[in-house]
């Protein structure tokens, strides 16, 4: 009996040392790093400096259309950032939650991105424009998180992304710093055709019956706008006043356009379109990729691709 107890525990501790193997998380020497970004954006810049080569573990959390101002972790979302080796997020009023879960992580040699502090002094004021309805629940000033729709912001970040991958995993620092070089030419060249295309546009002015999250990119090209609502505004629902005074603006500037964003239904840019003179403005939607779904993604979209696409829509809006 004791020699038959004796080889199930030999068993037993095989089998327990067999699992821990199994178990064992995997070091940055093997290229095994572990990446946590909250929204599409940063994903995909994380994706396109980690390349094809190198085996990095990348998690996108918002991968079923939430909105990151209506997001809140789950508990399966806040572990996956607890032991993860870099994380990258906006920051910012929407990021609040981030505070208390980096507090109670288990990887406390964790390295974190947090873009609104990255770009420090050049992070925007949420500006509240001529016409543009005020939101009810805001006390205070916030400032504006759609950092990632400037690509000259994007550039910045995607240099940070790359010290962040080569100080987790130095033995691929060569090849994320070539990734990140070859990435930033396609940025430059696209956010030179967005120069040229503003600059040889007859207008200047965009008008949006919806909530306005491109500021950066309007500010990087020196473009007026006129909007309903603030980026990040809760409201839904535009008053008498700012229909008016965003119709008026439309028959003033002659503008053959009104835009909206893509989780739009629409309702204020009609509202706008049928109170102009001529009633005969087309609604064009530009995408500000806060809320890329995993079907998107699946089918080839990436950020570049999205912002290639937005460029055709401002062509248009900017006739």
């Amino acid at each position: 009996m004791k020699k038959i107890i004796a080889a199930l525990c030999s068993i037993l501790i095989i089998a327990s040392a067999l699992s821990g193997c199994a178990a064992a998380p995997k070091t940055a020497d093997q290229g095994q790093v572990k990446v946590v970004a909250t929204i599409f954006p940063l994903y995909d810049w994380v994706r396109e400096v980690a390349g094809d080569d190198v085996d990095v573990n990348l998690d996108l959390l918002l991968d079923n259309g939430v909105d990151l101002h209506s997001y809140q972790p789950t508990a399966k979302d806040i572990m996956d950032i607890s032991d993860c080796d870099i994380f990258v997020y906006v920051g910012g009023e929407s990021d609040k939650w981030v505070a208390d879960t980096l507090k109670q992580a288990d990887n406390k040699d964790m390295i974190v991105l947090d873009l609104m502090d990255i770009l420090g002094d050049a992070a925007k004021e949420e500006e509240l424009k001529e016409g543009m309805q005020e939101d009810e629940h805001e006390e205070e000033p916030e400032y504006d998180e759609h950092v990632w729709l400037s690509l000259k912001n994007t550039k910045l970040f995607v240099g940070k992304i790359a010290e962040a991958l080569s100080k987790a995993d130095s033995q691929h620092a060569d090849a994320f710093k070539t990734n990140a070089e070859s990435y930033t030419q396609k940025l430059d060249s696209l956010d030179k055709q967005y120069t040229e295309a503003v600059d040889n546009a007859s207008v200047k002015t965009l008008l949006f019956g919806d909530r306005f999250p491109f500021r950066y990119m309007t500010d990087d090209y020196k473009l007026d706008y006129y909007a309903a609502f603030v980026g990040c505004s809760a409201e839904t629902e535009a008053s008498f006043e700012t229909i008016t005074f965003l119709s008026n603006k439309v028959d003033e500037l002659g503008l053959k356009t009104i835009m909206q964003i893509e989780s739009s239904d629409g309702s204020i840019a009609k509202t706008i379109r049928d109170n102009t003179k001529t009633k005969d403005q087309e609604i064009l939607t530009l995408d500000s990729i806060q809320n890329v779904t995993a079907e998107r993604i699946k089918a080839g979209e990436t950020y570049l691709s999205i912002m290639e696409s937005n460029l055709d829509v401002l062509k248009k809006a900017l006739v």
